[in-house]
């Protein structure tokens, strides 16, 4: 069976695929499979990335990342989905984090 790329998705598509990741993720979880847990998770918040507009996130701004509370996420470009930048924290290295993954600060 071939599978669609997310960007090929409508947003119909990409909603099933996040509530039948969710799905699975729910049962791994229950099943105590931690490292398939972690993967379906990811790949649901990577669906989600690509129902936001990117053009929303903004230049050198500071965002919260979702799931990581006091981090501060300084995005430098935009790459598709994924905002590439800089955590506020010590020997922070250059990352890129799905959108999905950034709240605007306080």
């Amino acid at each position: 069976m071939l599978t669609k790329r997310y960007s090929e998705m409508t947003e119909y598509e990409l909603r099933m695929e996040i509530a039948s990741l969710n799905e699975k993720a729910k049962k791994a979880e229950q099943l105590g499979m931690v490292n398939e847990f972690a993967v379906l998770e990811r790949k649901a918040v990577l669906a989600k990335a690509y129902l936001l507009n990117p053009s929303e996130i903004e230049i050198n701004e500071l965002y919260e990342i979702e799931g990581d509370p006091g981090v501060l996420f300084k995005v430098e470009y935009l790459n598709g989905v994924f905002a590439w930048g800089f955590r506020n924290q010590k020997d922070s290295k250059e990352e890129g984090i799905p959108i999905s993954l950034l709240k605007k600060g306080k």
